[in-house]
């Protein structure tokens, strides 16, 4: 079985005459980690995948695999292989015979075909579905097919472009735990495209975040979330209220901000008079009296309250118009109450310029 491998992309960028699609993205995947290129529709993600996979060549940079620059590099001669969104499949070939397909381009035996096919089905459960006809099966067994017709190729990086969009949303949830575990129990290297930020969250080790062709935020799952580093990180990632204001006073590594929510106080380091902005995550936002060491914020209008489980969603808007979110315990609050608000500091999280 071929190795997990190393990815680095330099400086890679991609342009079509005026249109910069990839503008100047670097960054780093270990052995192993599973990554999740996420951002909107004409933010660059497919174009890097395709970059990744060979099937666009970069206008500069570099793109290696391991110790090998494959920036040039034909797609059939990378250690690569690419689930495509629409699956790709044969409807001529059963299933079996998609799955093989590669391996017989390469001119692999046919004993050392038939063992891995069945190796590849078992992996993704269908070994018993090998004669089956492409028509008979369902959107996910095709999904699970052309997953194991990439990995059958033992590639050292699987590339996999929105491979769940087709899918409804209890099959995308059950698809995401199934990839997880192979990508688990192979050890490979995958690079995995969504818009779907819930889905980024689920699966990914490590999540970079696009927008306009380059990279905004780069991180774990847990840090991107918690701690955003730009204002699009924070809207885009989730939910969050961002409360502009200016600085008027810094010391000791702490600023305090004057804001529509009042004077609040943030960890961070600014000159006195820039304008800044800050982020708070619904969860760190608190309803009702402010507890010790917590960060005042003045008062709210209550406009919508829904109950969604283990918490309540509260919306509302300050004196000045600034729009709120919460998600707190689940109790009874009226539309229209005024009630006070307050942060727990370690959520107040100041954003790059």
């Amino acid at each position: 079985m071929r190795e997990p491998a190393e990815l680095k992309l330099d400086r890679v960028s991609k342009r079509y005459d005026a249109v910069t699609a990839v503008d100047d993205v670097s960054f780093d995947v270990p052995p192993g980690a599973y990554v999740v290129l996420l951002g909107p529709s004409g933010s660059g993600k497919t174009t890097v995948l395709s970059m990744l996979g060979g099937f666009t060549l970069p206008s500069a940079g570099r793109i290696l695999i391991g110790d090998e620059d494959v920036t040039l590099v034909p797609p059939a001669k990378r250690p690569t292989a690419t689930v495509f969104q629409d699956y790709a499949l044969f409807p001529h070939l059963g299933v079996a015979r998609n799955v093989a397909f590669g391996l017989s381009v390469r001119g692999v035996p046919k004993a050392e075909i038939a063992q891995r096919v069945a190796a590849a089905l078992k992996l993704v459960g269908l070994e018993d579905f090998g004669g089956r006809s492409i028509s008979a099966m369902s959107g996910g067994q095709r999904q699970r097919i052309a997953l194991a017709r990439a990995l059958v190729t033992e590639p050292a990086l699987l590339l996999l472009d929105e491979p769940l969009g087709a899918l409804d949303l209890s099959l995308r949830r059950q698809m995401q735990e199934e990839l997880r575990h192979i990508q688990r129990s192979q050890g490979r290297t995958f690079v995995h495209v969504t818009h779907d930020q819930e889905e980024a969250m689920a699966i990914a080790d490590l999540i970079v975040i696009m927008n306009r062709g380059r990279i905004e935020d780069i991180g774990p799952p847990t840090r991107v979330y918690e701690r955003p580093r730009t204002c699009f990180t924070a809207n885009f990632l989730g939910e969050s209220t961002v409360i502009e204001g200016t600085v008027v006073a810094c010391t000791d590594g702490r600023i305090v901000v004057d804001s529509v929510c009042g004077r609040v106080e943030v960890s961070g380091d600014r000159a006195v008079g820039s304008l800044v902005h800050i982020a708070l995550r619904p969860e760190a936002l608190r309803i009702g009296r402010c507890a010790d060491g917590d960060q005042p914020l003045g008062e709210m209008q209550v406009e919508d309250c829904i109950f969604q489980g283990s918490f309540q969603r509260v919306a509302g808007s300050n004196i000045h118009g600034l729009r709120l979110l919460a998600k707190v315990e689940p109790q009874s609050r009226t539309v229209g109450q005024c009630v006070p608000i307050s942060a727990r500091r370690s959520g107040l999280v100041l954003l790059e310029d």
